[in-house]
């Protein structure tokens, strides 16, 4: 990146030098949206904290050669085993968007899950970044034509995946929107993805919707409690894309998800944005992929700041992470350059990291690798 970055050298050198850039261009408001998480944020905190618990134990003399971070995800390649996790909003971060997150996740190439409640809509999330990888992120919805309807429309833009969050039967209470009385997007603002798709006709309305210059009901997110597994089945069979489920922390859950079929589970406590003081990520990460026996790819959301974090959870049995927060505070210290500058620090860390425990890639990372030091 050329310039500075909120008063940060262009060329922050940590996530932590990118996220002080990010604070300080960013409206109090929509960094606490950002940042904040419920509750106590007990969770928040633990994320992060957890890998500091957890030391690298290297192995030396192996003739490894150069590391290369390269991995197979879903039955194709991805150039890292970071891949971006599905956040909303991407336009109070920068003016481009998710279409700026798109084009530098294409660039390193890796996977950007497109979040249900993008600022852009997948179809042009899709054609800004030709070539990139997308998977889309949705939360079942009571209205279920609606959900099978978003999901045909994400399939029709080039996603190869549906990322089902599954641990949000409501809203998580938190606590520094309800104090900055953030509520909703401003007007210029709108959740593309939740106009009812034109490709296949319009729906039903339903209260909240809203009306722009651009034409079309804009509908809520809606939380119901009822929704169950059978509710995924209905989904998976309506769609036939492969299903990615987020929010398991259980491992009776993973096990359930296998026999559901789902393709991929992904480890997330939702950056402590739902319950408060359910356990870091990192921690829930051993028994879960232990229960799915190697089945299916396991992912893991929450608290990665570095290469060495990354690292951990590989070896405790992840196929890849997920980043949230970072390539937020990306987006908003730099656009579309910030997210590169992101994901080239964690490439480069993640390729050092491997060397220096002589490792040639992540297939080589095992759990004797990993000690817990406190």
């Amino acid at each position: 990146m050329n310039g500075t970055m909120g008063g940060v050298a262009a060329e922050p050198w940590t996530l932590r030098e990118v996220e002080a850039a990010a604070r300080a261009r960013l409206d109090p408001v929509h960094y606490d949206y950002f940042a904040g998480g419920a509750g106590d944020e007990v969770t928040v905190r633990a994320n992060e904290a957890a890998f500091a618990r957890l030391g690298l134990l290297p192995r030396v003399l192996r003739g490894a050669g150069p590391a290369d971070p390269a991995i197979t995800l879903l039955g194709r390649p991805a150039a890292l085993p970071v891949v971006i996790a599905p956040t909303a909003f991407h336009r109070l971060a920068d003016p481009e968007g998710e279409r700026a997150t798109a084009r530098a996740a294409a660039a390193a190439g890796t996977v950007m899950i497109v979040s249900m409640a993008s600022t852009v809509a997948v179809e042009d999330v899709a054609a800004a970044a030709p070539g990139a990888r997308l998977w889309f992120q949705l939360y079942l919805q009571p209205d279920a034509d609606f959900t099978v309807r978003l999901a045909r429309r994400a399939a029709r833009a080039g996603c190869e995946a549906l990322v089902v969050t599954a641990d949000s039967p409501v809203f998580g209470r938190r606590e520094r929107d309800l104090r900055n009385g953030f509520h909703d997007l401003p007007g210029h603002l709108r959740c593309e993805n939740l106009r009812d798709d034109p490709g296949e006709g319009p729906g039903e309305g339903t209260g909240g919707e809203r009306d722009d210059d651009r034409g079309g009901p804009v509908r809520p997110i809606v939380m119901d409690p009822r929704l169950s597994w059978a509710d995924l089945d209905r989904l998976r069979a309506a769609t036939g894309l492969p299903i990615v489920l987020k929010g398991v922390t259980h491992p009776a859950d993973a096990r359930l998800a296998l026999e559901h079929g789902v393709a991929a589970i992904m480890v997330s406590n939702h950056g402590g944005r739902q319950l408060d003081t359910v356990p870091a990520a990192i921690d829930l990460l051993p028994d879960v992929a232990a229960a799915t026996g190697g089945a299916v790819p396991v992912l893991l959301d929450g608290g990665v700041r570095r290469g060495t974090d990354v690292l951990k959870a590989l070896a405790l049995g992840a196929t890849a992470v997920a980043v949230g927060r970072p390539v937020l505070w990306g987006l908003a210290a730099g656009g579309e350059a910030g997210v590169a500058r992101v994901l080239a620090l964690l490439r480069a860390e993640v390729e050092q990291a491997l060397t220096l425990c002589g490792c040639a890639s992540p297939a080589g990372l095992t759990p004797d690798l990993v000690r817990r030091t406190c």
